[in-house]
């Protein structure tokens, strides 16, 4: 207990600084540049955000929208359908004393890298001296606050609030989150690299991101609307979900995972049920990038200790580097606990909690990985939990052998109605 405690508290101290809500840590900086009026890009643009942990706080309610260089060339039809060439993006790492003025120019602008984001939308922009950025002009139909209704708060946390916002004019359903920005500088950077995720992913499993603004202190993400909730919040009211059903959002869930890994090369590193969000047309879709790693090079290997310590994988929690398969481990936790109902990790004592967070952590490292009951479950589900859950990450299994895994196709054939599934059992949230 006394060595995992150790190695705890040499890992936290050796980030720059530390985030409470999330466990998580990095560092923010910006570097001065002159910045006219930024306009905002229609199109869909995909975001990460767990309605769980959304942050606390009231703050400035403005829309959200994407913008990329003005070097790509677009039109208004085009971006309406979410198409057309994405930038790469850079992200700048500097040391975690900077104070909070350094991130706005003078004309009221958040600034991270080659992140620019205010009152008229985000964009990216090259950081090459010798080109000069043009103004961008705001785009006739595009998001704007006047036009959407507030109809509740649907998340709080310690930094903002999620809104459930309606279009006047078009009926629509958005998530409105508002970040407030009177927060610690290594939250920002965490916002600056949940935007810069959010303008190059485009995926069908991962959480549509449609426009952001920066304005009076606070940056407001216009979000798709997940009507169902999370997956925590779902089994709440089930308790467990049947394996043709959890067959059914585990494909999903691995074809979000295939794409990060494989096109964005980013690890998500905090996968777990309050990160899938579902819907009544039965999508499962991974939110909340918020803790991803977005990696420069395509060895898929980190060192930094971020994420949800319930469903770490061993490597991380003994400080090692760790790859893709991290998201792997939390994957096979995660199908475990929908299957059975309760996470995968008992305490020693039946009927009392973790005595401490570093008996859990201690628990993942020395005990044998868990496992499916086979008295309960198939053969083909017990053998994917395992393919997941190996100690030794070479050991697991990629999103590409699992998704020709027996247990996904065993149920293929069944045609399984997730949205008549999702929608029977109902929602807090759901406007259908």
């Amino acid at each position: 207990m006394k060595n995992m405690e150790d190695l705890w508290k040499k890992q936290m101290k050796s980030l720059q600084s530390s985030i409470s809500i999330a466990n998580e840590s990095f560092s923010i900086d910006e570097t001065e540049q002159k910045s006219d009026p930024l306009g905002q890009m229609g199109g869909n643009r995909n975001y990460s955000w767990d309605i769980d942990r959304s942050f606390n706080g009231i703050g400035a309610q403005e829309t959200i929208g994407v913008r990329e260089d003005s070097s790509a060339t677009r039109n208004p039809e085009t971006m309406k359908k979410g198409k057309g060439t994405v930038p790469k993006l850079t992200l700048s790492v500097p040391s975690s004393d900077v104070s909070f003025s350094k991130f706005l120019t003078h004309s009221g602008t958040f600034k991270d890298g080659d992140l620019l984001v205010n009152k008229d939308g985000l964009r990216i922009v090259s950081q090459n001296k010798e080109e000069e950025p043009s103004i961008i002009k705001p785009l006739d139909n595009q998001l704007n606050l006047a036009d959407v209704d507030t109809i509740k708060v649907i998340g709080k946390g310690s930094g903002g609030i999620v809104q459930l916002v309606r279009h006047k004019w078009t009926g629509q359903f958005f998530a409105l989150k508002v970040i407030q920005l009177n927060i610690e500088e290594s939250i920002r950077k965490l916002i600056a690299q949940e935007l810069k995720i959010n303008q190059s992913s485009q995926c069908p499993y991962v959480v549509v991101c449609y426009h952001s603004f920066y304005q009076n202190g606070a940056i407001s993400i216009v979000l798709e609307y997940m009507d169902g909730g999370s997956l925590a919040d779902f089994l709440k009211r089930v308790r467990s979900i049947p394996e043709p059903y959890l067959a059914a959002i585990c494909e999903q869930v691995l074809k979000g995972l295939m794409y990060l890994h494989h096109e964005k090369h980013i690890i998500h590193r905090d996968l777990k049920p309050s990160n899938l969000l579902i819907n009544h047309r039965g999508e499962v879709k991974i939110t909340d990038f918020g803790v991803s790693a977005t990696l420069a090079s395509t060895s898929g290997e980190r060192d930094t200790f971020v994420g949800t310590y319930n469903y770490m994988s061993p490597e991380r929690i003994n400080g090692n580097q760790y790859g893709y398969k991290s998201d792997i481990w939390s994957l096979g936790i995660v199908m475990l606990e929908c299957a059975t109902g309760q996470f995968p990790y008992s305490p020693p004592e039946e009927g009392a909690g973790w005595t401490s967070f570093y008996e859990l952590l201690e628990a993942v490292v020395d005990q044998p990985p868990p496992c499916a009951p086979s008295d309960r479950f198939s053969p083909e589900f017990c053998s994917f939990i395992s393919a997941c859950v190996q100690k030794d990450p070479k050991d697991r299994r990629s999103t590409q052998i699992l998704m020709e895994h027996p247990f996904l196709s065993m149920y293929r054939d069944l045609h399984v109605d997730l949205a008549a599934y999702f929608t029977a059992v109902g929602s807090p949230l759901a406007t259908f």
